[in-house]
């Protein structure tokens, strides 16, 4: 008692009060931020080395993730208390038992993941209790048999996650009657076989997504599949796509993946391998990660219902001739391949593509002339990280895409605009060209002054220098502009009307600009302006001014120089503003009291006020401004000090007048 009254003398002698801070609880902690967003009524255990369930969590718990502690058995008193539970994790607990009626007190229980444990033994009863459970996830938790689940509550379960055990048959029991499945998940087991009578509960399901990839399936019965609708049937990494697509005979599915693993040992797909897909109804076919022997026309001869193509990674140096057009084909990814040239993917073949992804080439692509203009409906390009190097971009390159709204060519090397750019794409929204070397030439007229619709523009790390007013030409439309890790002249952003052509800018992004000041009308001309991020530059000064709208405006600072702000700049931020002040070394001394006091008022429009600390004086470093209270008014002991020294002056002088009329008079 007398060690805290010391020391708030001491605090008070320094003119600083102190407030007693939360005690923080080491165990379970709420989680505000959730799947099912339920405030005060979710919780985490996670890895707290518990062995039960906390006698200090609210009865009303509806979320909760006890992961990675030690529970071994489940009985019915486990989760008694928890009547409200509709989320349990149990990952990693050490659960070898789960006994009879387990979760029979939960009956609003929707989801349980016992991920990770190795079960030895579950009760007929064990998920007895729950009305609708919906959601099961068993992965990992060294299952060799689907007889081993008790399926006889579980009718309306719409999602099974069996995946990594060593399950080695497809074959559901009788007793497993639900018709609200979903996504039945198998992936990493030892399934090697699929007979008719494996898959016969399945018939009566509909847009099933089922999950098989990692097994090493030898046979399946042709036309297993065939009555069966399928959403999404995933056989990544599966060796034998003949097989597979033997067994798919007259099947229909939205989408199948055939892909592989990254870096698996698989061997490469024969020209005849893909001939059953002709048997099959499909809208989306992934092949990533395969390889393909003696590529030719024949390899996708059979693909030309397909909306959707994914050849991710699957070494493609160009599309092989002689392939026929595929009308329908939407989507074509053709991601992380080694294409020489633009023209090698042949865009005549599907002219109907609306959107084209050939990011992460391998080598360096030279764009061409005029190899994309057969695709007159083509809206989505990207060309990131693919090493190029354009000197005349993009006019010929692009000719003829008319219906062009978004472009990615960010992460490339160097792209040099000598008029306008995109001549023929006049409709387009976004473009992206982060980390790529911009350089314009024409001074007269900006590489983007046709883009009139143009609403969405990442500049970041480009290099523009002063060439960013140019840029900006022709640009009303713009709502995000992207300016990061650029420099400006001297540091400054200057009163140039430099943003007077982006009128309409509602985000605006100059982190990582080293700026170091900013004049008062900078931004006058944005007044629609409603993200401004500043952070980390070296700005010194705090000026509100420089913007026109104060009322809904998110203004981040982080990562500055600033050490005084005075209280005039802070008072026009109303409404829903929001600001960030964070990393600033900020002084808490009475030449600061304005922004100390606005800052305690205000505490709703702060964001990071855990990092909103004191720089200065060294007594206060690291204190959060809103436990400093100063004290910047005389004193009682100052006052009578200033009155004494002032009567004292006053006395003296009063002495020292009447000596020297004295003097002065007294030979009278």
């Amino acid at each position: 008692m007398a060690s805290c009254t010391s020391w708030w003398v001491l605090m008070v002698l320094l003119g600083v009060s102190c407030e007693p801070t939360k005690p923080v609880d080491k165990m379970c902690t709420e989680v505000s931020d959730n799947l099912f967003l339920i405030a005060d009524r979710s919780y985490s255990c996670e890895g707290l080395e518990l062995t039960k369930i906390p006698d200090q969590l609210p009865f009303t718990t509806k979320v909760l993730d006890f992961s990675f502690n030690f529970l071994y058995s489940l009985h019915s008193s486990s989760f008694s208390k928890l009547k409200d539970l509709i989320y349990l994790d149990l990952t990693r607990c050490q659960i070898n038992w789960v006994y009879e009626g387990a979760f029979e007190n939960n009956s609003y229980l929707e989801t349980i993941v016992l991920t990770g444990n190795h079960l030895l033994f579950l009760g007929d009863t064990a998920f007895t209790g729950p009305l609708s459970l919906k959601h099961l996830d068993l992965t990992q938790t060294g299952l060799t048999s689907l007889t081993f689940i008790p399926m006889q509550d579980l009718d309306n379960l719409e999602t099974l996650i069996l995946g990594n055990n060593y399950i080695h048959s497809l074959q559901l029991p009788p007793s497993f009657k639900t018709r609200h499945l979903k996504y039945l998940d198998f992936q990493m087991n030892n399934i090697q076989r699929i007979s008719a009578k494996d898959v016969m509960p399945l018939k009566q399901l509909s847009n099933l997504t089922l999950v098989l990839k990692g097994n090493h399936i030898v046979h399946i019965d042709p036309g297993v599949f065939s009555s069966i609708s399928f959403y999404n049937l995933d056989f990544s990494s599966c060796a034998n796509v003949s097989v597979i697509l033997k067994g798919l005979q007259g099947g229909q599915t939205v989408a199948l993946q055939l892909g592989a693993f990254v870096d698996s040992d698989i061997l490469p797909i024969s020209p005849s391998a893909l001939h059953g897909i002709r048997n099959v109804s499909v809208d989306h076919l992934t092949l990533q990660y395969r390889t393909f022997l003696n590529l030719s026309g024949e390899t996708f001869e059979w693909m030309t219902k397909l909306q959707t193509l994914d050849l991710t990674h699957t070494s493609l140096f160009e599309v092989p001739l002689g392939l026929h057009r595929m009308d329908v084909l939407k989507e074509l990814n053709l991601n992380e391949n080694k294409f020489v040239h633009l023209c090698d993917i042949r865009s005549s073949v599907f002219p109907t593509v609306t959107h084209l992804y050939i990011r992460g080439n391998s080598k360096e692509l030279d764009l061409g002339a005029k190899c994309l203009e057969s695709l007159s409906k083509l809206q989505y390009l990207d060309l990131s990280n693919s090493q190029i190097e354009d000197l005349d971009c993009c006019r010929k390159q692009f000719a003829a895409l008319s219906a062009l709204q978004h472009v990615n060519m960010s992460y490339n090397r160097k792209l040099l605009f000598q008029s306008i750019a995109f001549n023929e794409s006049a409709n387009l929204m976004v473009l992206d060209l982060a980390f790529t070397h911009i350089v314009t030439t024409n001074s007269s007229q900006g590489p983007f002054s046709n883009l009139h619709f143009l609403q969405i523009l990442n500049l970041s790390y480009s290099q523009i220098g002063q060439n960013i007013q140019h840029i900006l030409q022709g640009l009303e439309s713009l709502r995000v502009l992207n300016l990061k890790g650029n420099n400006f002249e001297s540091g400054i952003i200057l009163n140039d009307k430099l943003f007077q052509q982006v009128c309409n800018l509602e985000v605006l992004i100059l982190s990582y600009c080293k700026l170091l000041a900013i004049e008062t009308k900078a931004f006058s001309t944005l007044r629609k302006l409603q993200h401004v991020d500043l952070s980390h530059n070296n700005l010194i000064t705090f000026n509100s001014g420089a913007f026109s709208n104060l009322r809904n405006i998110y203004l981040n600072f982080a990562n500055n120089r600033i050490h005084i702000i005075p209280r005039d700049m802070l008072t026009n931020l109303s409404g829903q503003s929001i600001i960030n002040l964070s990393y600033n070394p900020l002084e808490c001394t009475c030449s600061n009291t304005g922004l100390l006091t606005w800052y305690k008022q205000n505490i709703d429009k702060i964001e990071d006020s855990e990092e909103t600390v004191c720089s200065e004086p060294k007594s206060l470093a690291g204190t959060k401004l809103l436990f400093v209270n100063l004290f910047c008014g005389y004193s009682t002991a100052k006052v009578i000090l200033i009155t004494f020294v002032v009567i004292t002056v006053i006395g003296v002088t009063f002495i020292l007048i009447i000596r020297f009329l004295q003097r002065k008079y007294q030979h009278i």
